[in-house]
């Protein structure tokens, strides 16, 4: 959301969204993970400190699923409990084909997955578009199969099919395999350059997708994981505003709306 900014001056704005963690993004679509390593871990960690938020997450789709040991260790010793990532393995498979390319992927994981439960984090993969885990008979597959806690469904309305009733049951099917939310939609995409108010029309609230059914079925679950506004600006790096104080306004325009859908009030922003 907020792109390559200095963790400076994003780092004072977390507490104004109601947030108390932090997902923190690599190179290309933001460049956190570098500023750490520049900075030092002793130096980021007094940051979070000193502004009293905590590292909740380190998202690293650049290394994979099967890439994730040491940037675990390095999740773990600045106090963080998550690490999410796509997918790997064929695309396309229907049926029985996708069943076992699932199958095959969970196992792959164990190593890794072991090495989350003695850390004690977890895995969250994303159903990203053009993945193995992207379909909703997928997503259940995978919930079916992964029998460990430390491995689950970051879940992302955007690779969705637009439809509330479907994500809704999705959601009531994944039930604890679901590990984290994008409160994020389609809207008009994000990968050709928009105007800024057809690129915004992702964010909760601004596009047509209702949120009430979705919320109201991560409170049926009683879901108690964390809930992420999110959005991809074009192109990949820059805020989804020019200032911080912009950004932090249009995430909590997105919040208050997630707070009507929990009345079952769905009135745009």
């Amino acid at each position: 959301m907020y792109g390559k900014m200095p963790l400076s001056e994003i780092l004072p704005e977390v507490r104004k969204t109601g947030s108390r963690h932090i997902d923190i993004w690599p190179e290309h679509h933001a460049n956190q993970r570098e500023q750490i390593e520049a900075m030092g871990h002793e130096r980021f960690a007094a940051m979070l400190r000193r502004h009293q938020i905590e590292l909740g997450i380190i998202t690293r789709f650049d290394l994979g699923p099967f890439g994730l040991q040491d940037e675990m260790q390095v999740l773990k010793k600045l106090g963080g409990s998550m690490v999410i990532c796509g997918a790997r393995g064929p695309k396309n498979l229907k049926g029985q084909a996708l069943k076992t390319a699932v199958r095959g992927f969970v196992e792959k994981m164990k190593p890794r997955v072991g090495a989350a439960e003695r850390l004690g984090v977890t895995i969250g993969i994303e159903n990203h578009a053009n993945s193995l885990i992207d379909s909703p008979d997928s997503i259940r597959w995978f919930a079916e199969l992964s029998s460990s806690r430390s491995l689950g469904i970051a879940l992302a309305p955007y690779h969705l099919p637009q439809n509330p009733g479907l994500i809704a049951e999705l959601i009531a099917d994944l039930e604890d395999r679901l590990v984290h939310f994008y409160a994020w939609q389609h809207g008009m995409g994000c990968h050709q350059k928009l105007p800024k108010h057809q690129e915004l029309m992702q964010l909760p609230g601004r596009g047509d997708l209702d949120f009430v059914p979705i919320v109201g079925a991560l409170k049926k679950i009683d879901y108690a994981g964390w809930t992420e506004v999110f959005m991809h600006p074009v192109p990949r790096g820059i805020p989804i505003m020019p200032t911080v104080e912009e950004v932090t306004a249009h995430i909590n325009l997105a919040r208050h709306y997630l707070d009507k859908c929990l009345s079952g009030d769905s009135e745009l922003v």
